[in-house]
């Protein structure tokens, strides 16, 4: 049974349902800058519904006001054991502000779109005001702000670099990528500590065997790795914040380092000091099993806004209500995306049987109508992918399994997704399940690319060429223009083959670094004579730790130390971004 109007159901937002328990206190208060929705695609649920299966007490406040006499950091009271804070399933300052640095009227996250309901550079806010009520209480960040910002980072908004957030927070312990494993661990340490009288032990003494956190320490750390997946202690250090304000080059050196580990299955605890302390990155976690997955998703999610938005539209919701993922991670590591860093490189993947049991509850829900809006992913034809060889993926560091060229020992089977695709199309209750979300045309095959084409496409198919410039696309790791227009070859065919009238929409970005005039007009040639009036269009947006955004800022490809063209005014991205109006008179 889903969205039930039971407010016992949901996590306890409020005192009053705090005392429908019978509890007098909690565990952990999870602050979100999200409204509540519990639903597996939002972060927060997430990390609450797995704490509460781990056996705590969890509440959350989704969107506490922040200004004022702060009565909403104060209304659950004090955690028995930490406060959590997350800025919500975006980056604060990409859901406030366009490429153009103006601030956006909306929020699609917030109940009816509603603007201005978290502050700037949220994780910070809530923790500092949490710090000030609260001394003594720990605080674990995480989340995409947290965990895209845990090391030295360039932030487009204030145009400077800024260190890792755990210090500008204060927090303890910041928690980076998928959480789910971390936050466990870091309750269980915390209560721990609690139980035996030392609820003020420094995190430095016991989080250094806690994989895939981050923490600040006044002492050099040595890591004391001795699992399985890093059965010799090995660690390495970047070059000091100051150094990286002082020299881009530098700055673009420590990215190359960071990539580089992000992206290895054994990975080195990387350091980096700042001030008189050090930023200590623990390596992540082995890649979550298909079973890990699975039981994530049967925890007892309500599929919907908690109650209290009754009546209330919140746009984010609208959009995934009725979608499917299926499966984590991302082998692509497109420049300019964050899904593999945040996520991971290695795809962990649903059992069908998972998946299915989803869709079934999904029925359920009273706005039902027989359509699945998307069966995917963060790229939707990963499903499954993983190396034939693990053994050599273990020794590898390439950031992309497709970039330069697609990797041989990659398994590109596409027979266990097609299969889901067929079970679900035969379920009585299903009229059509669409792929929504974005695909890779580089990595299909013909049969999966009719099945996509013939059957899961609403009229309209997004895919992402990006640009037409070879440069750029190399800078880009993206696949060369005559890959796109093979496909779009093939995507035409089949529709005249099975009589369909179906459009493919080409997403474009302008202004990323490498990027040209030239290289803009060439694109606009090009849509030109493909008869596109692009609709999907962007300009690019520095966000933190991608390698696009370190090209944004340095004006260096980290892998070569080369210069690269950068459209850094206001002015240069005006002028590129109008290459894609050619079709307008003015």
């Amino acid at each position: 049974m889903v969205a039930s109007t039971d407010l016992k159901a949901y996590l306890p937002t409020t005192k009053k349902e705090l005392q429908l328990r019978g509890w007098d206190e909690v565990d952990v208060i999870l602050f979100s800058g999200d409204a509540y929705i519990d639903h597996p695609a939002f972060g927060a649920a997430v990390i609450g519904r797995v704490l509460e299966h781990a056996g705590y007490k969890v509440a959350i406040v989704p969107q506490p006001d922040w200004r004022g006499d702060h009565r909403d950091f104060t209304k659950l009271g004090r955690p028995r054991l930490f406060f959590a804070v997350t800025a919500g399933s975006m980056d604060s300052m990409v859901n406030h502000y366009t490429a153009a640095k103006r601030l956006r009227s909306d929020d699609a996250y917030t109940p009816d779109g509603k603007a201005g309901m978290r502050p700037d550079y949220c994780t910070i806010t809530y923790c500092n005001i949490l710090r000030q009520l609260y001394p003594d209480v720990p605080i674990v960040i995480g989340g995409v702000e947290a965990s895209m910002r845990r090391l030295t980072h360039y932030d487009y908004w204030s145009d400077c670099l800024k260190p890792s957030i755990l210090v500008d927070s204060k927090a303890d312990i910041l928690v980076y990528g998928m959480g789910e494993k971390q936050i466990v661990a870091v309750a269980e340490r915390i209560d721990r500590c609690a139980g035996d009288g030392r609820s003020a032990t420094p995190v430095d003494r016991f989080a250094g065997d806690i994989p895939q956190i981050a923490y600040l320490t006044k002492n050099h750390p040595t890591p004391p790795y001795t699992t399985l997946h890093h059965p010799t202690p090995s660690y390495t250090i970047l070059h000091s914040h100051e150094e990286a304000v002082k020299s881009k080059r530098v700055h673009a050196e420590n990215f190359r380092l960071i990539e580089t580990e992000s992206n290895k299955i054994n990975a080195a605890t990387i350091i980096q000091p700042v001030g008189n302390q050090y930023v200590v990155v623990n390596p992540p976690y082995p890649t979550m099993t298909t079973e890990e997955l699975d039981a994530i998703y049967d925890l007892p999610f309500q599929y919907h806004p908690h109650p209290k938005y009754k009546g209330k539209h919140i746009p984010a919701y609208e959009m995934i209500r009725f979608s499917v993922c299926m499966h984590r991670g991302c082998f692509g590591a497109c420049s300019f995306c964050t899904i593999s860093a945040h996520q991971g490189k290695h795809i962990t993947s649903r059992s069908e049987q998972s998946i299915l049991r989803q869709i079934n509850l999904l029925k359920d829900l009273p706005e039902w109508k027989g359509y699945l809006s998307d069966l995917g992913g963060p790229s939707a034809n990963m499903y499954g992918m993983h190396g034939k060889d693990m053994s050599l993926c273990e020794k590898c560091a390439r950031p992309s399994c497709l970039h330069p060229t697609i990797c041989k020992n990659l398994n590109q089977d596409f027979a266990p997704l097609l299969h889901i695709y067929k079970q679900v199309n035969q379920l009585p209750y299903i009229k059509k399940a669409f792929v929504g979300s974005g695909i890779r045309y580089d990595l299909m095959n013909e049969a999966y690319g009719r099945e996509l084409i013939t059957k899961h496409v609403s009229g309209r198919l997004k895919v992402a060429p990006e640009h037409t410039s070879s440069e750029v696309l190399k800078l880009m790791r993206k696949p060369s223009w005559q890959e796109y227009e093979k496909f779009h070859r093939f995507f035409e065919l089949v529709n005249t083959e099975a009589g369909l009238r179906q459009q493919l929409i080409p997403y474009f970005i302008s202004s990323h670094p490498g990027c040209t005039n030239k290289d803009m007009q060439q694109l606009a040639e090009q849509c030109k004579r493909l008869h596109y009036r692009p609709e999907q269009v962007q300009d690019f947006t520095p966000t933190p730790m991608t390698l696009a955004t370190t090209m944004f800022y340095t004006g260096l490809n980290p892998y070569t130390m080369e210069p690269v063209y950068v459209a850094r005014t206001k002015q240069d991205k005006d002028k590129q971004k109008s290459y894609f109006f050619f079709w307008k008179k003015k």
